[in-house]
């Protein structure tokens, strides 16, 4: 019997139960299914599992779960769709636990290849100098600026953005309400999915911090009699109480859209944020030698 996790594992530690997760899932999943499969697997307690990152957009079980998922991809043991999509490849089907121990190293020799190509004369970087280097996923630095961004704004711009954001995802009709005494309620709009429309009534929380289970049920009670569909966004997280007090059986569901993913949608969506694609240059000196 394994010992009871006692604190967040490190990314390294989560590599192999990465690669099983995956496998588990049939070789693909969404990085909330592959969170929650882990959890499942490794038996990791709520306690664990709910410990905040530092930068209060997610937990730090998700934020140690992207690095190792980003230094699987970097061996060729995973790969991601643009929506986000995660799935093994035929080399990570078939590594070892030993090979995916020596991912880290295979990883670092990589990054010291590539700053030798790029600067030749660089000094090599202490042991403190590459820590300090990998303080956060490459990918998810973006995010960080952009939840301070949408942090620094007024209460009822955030409204209208969330306003927006509903719109350019299909909604219609959708209104700011944001009354005093209404619950929570800031607004409501008409999802409508072919022939079906839904009255959705949503609310918007610009967190630092972590969204409970207690903030569920009010908005729930709120909804009563008015919409069988809600949503909550936030710059915050959400708890797990949270997660299980949104999809409780018996009860109308409630969609839940933390600092992580609201990021990702407005990404997607390509409000205030653009992907810009940098040129890279690489010599090949072998090809100057052979002629």
């Amino acid at each position: 019997m394994l010992p009871p996790i006692t604190q967040v594992p490190t990314f390294d530690a989560l590599l192999w139960p990465t690669l099983e997760a995956l496998k588990a899932m049939g070789g693909s999943g969404s990085n909330e299914e592959l969170l929650a499969k882990l959890i499942e697997r490794e038996t990791i307690p709520d306690s664990i599992a709910s410990v905040i990152h530092s930068d209060n957009r997610q937990t730090k079980l998700s934020y140690n779960l992207a690095w190792a998922k980003t230094y699987l991809k970097r061996a060729g043991a995973i790969d991601n769709s643009a929506r986000g999509v995660w799935t093994i490849t035929d080399a990570g089907e078939h590594m070892s636990v030993d090979e995916v121990a020596d991912i880290p190293a295979l990883v670092r020799r990589q990054d010291r290849d590539r700053r030798r190509q790029d600067q030749p004369t660089a000094e090599p970087r202490t042991t403190e100098e590459a820590v300090a280097a990998d303080a956060s996923p490459p990918e998810d630095a973006w995010k960080d600026r952009l939840l301070a961004a949408l942090r620094s704004m007024p209460p009822d711009a955030f409204e209208r953005l969330a306003q927006r954001i509903l719109r350019e995802a299909g909604f219609i009709k959708v209104e700011v309400t944001g009354r005093s005494g209404d619950g929570g309620i800031d607004g409501q709009g008409v999802l409508r999915v072919a022939l079906l429309s839904f009255q959705v009534l949503f609310q918007c929380k610009r967190y630092q911090g972590t969204v409970g289970a207690s903030a569920v049920r009010d908005f729930r009670g709120a909804m009563v009699g008015r919409s069988d569909k809600g949503l909550i966004l936030t710059t915050g997280s959400f708890s797990n109480d949270a997660k299980r007090e949104a999809t409780r059986d018996g009860a109308p569901a409630i969609d839940l859209i933390d600092g992580d993913s609201l990021c990702d949608l407005l990404r997607s969506l390509k409000l205030g944020v653009s992907v810009e694609l940098v040129e890279r240059v690489a010599i090949d000196a072998d090809w100057f030698a052979r002629l």
